[in-house]
């Protein structure tokens, strides 16, 4: 058992940068192996202080074009010829957000996960002090959403339904009957009209495991997390 494992939400960006490096040093994250079919893509958890300190992962709604239309997602994209993940991450959070990271800035990263899209998303997590850059590119963002830490940790945000109630936003009933992990798909309810499946809504479950709540790694994989298929769109 790590010595730092357990739930801790801290109170500042400062805290919870010290927090994430440790655990995420810890953490033995899983990489998926190239292949000439893979299509590669990175996100970042990016997390900022709000007005009073508080710190916050930053969720984006995807502008209502292209792909992906709509869904909820993190800062990142797709990775430019001989660009790394990271490098991706970094650009695209300028791209999207108008916000300005270093490679500093970048804490550790957790598992990349194989989206039913084709692609293999590639996660890291950020902490910046500075959220005044903040200017959504129209393009490609349609609203911006700052979740704080202790709302993604709370108990009751993992939710798991039958797949036939995995339905987009608009559609979802918050009567839906909770069913057991291994038969379910995931939704992450943050709060009113924000419900988060895969992809998108698995890397914030292993963020929320592997930072806040300190789990085992063995008890934070993701890889297996189905997605609805509307989701590949």
């Amino acid at each position: 058992m790590s010595s730092t494992a357990g739930p801790l939400i801290p109170a500042t960006v400062d805290a919870f940068r010290d927090l994430a490096r440790t655990r995420l040093r810890e953490f033995p994250h899983t990489e998926v192996p190239d292949d000439p079919g893979i299509r590669r893509a990175a996100v970042l958890l990016c997390v900022v202080g709000e007005s009073d300190g508080a710190p916050s992962v930053i969720v984006i709604r995807r502008a209502y074009r292209g792909r992906n239309a709509g869904q909820w997602g993190l800062p990142g994209g797709r990775l430019d010829a001989g660009e790394t993940a990271a490098q991706a991450v970094v650009r695209e959070l300028h791209e999207e957000l108008g916000l300005t990271a270093t490679p500093s800035d970048l804490l550790g990263r957790l598992d990349d996960f194989p989206a039913a899209s084709g692609f293999v998303i590639t996660p890291f997590v950020a902490a910046l002090s500075d959220a005044t850059e903040l200017k959504p590119s129209p393009d490609e963002v349609h609203s911006v959403h700052l979740v704080r830490l202790a709302r993604l940790a709370a108990e009751d945000v993992p939710h798991w339904v039958a797949p036939h109630e995995a339905v987009r936003q608009p559609e979802i009933r918050d009567t839906a009957a909770a069913v057991p992990e291994s038969v379910g798909l995931l939704q992450m309810r943050l709060g009113d009209g924000m419900t988060i499946h895969a992809p998108t809504g698995a890397m914030l479950w292993q963020f929320r495991a592997v930072v806040l709540l300190g789990r085992e790694h063995t008890h934070a994989r993701v890889a297996h997390f189905t997605q609805p298929d509307w989701t590949q769109h």
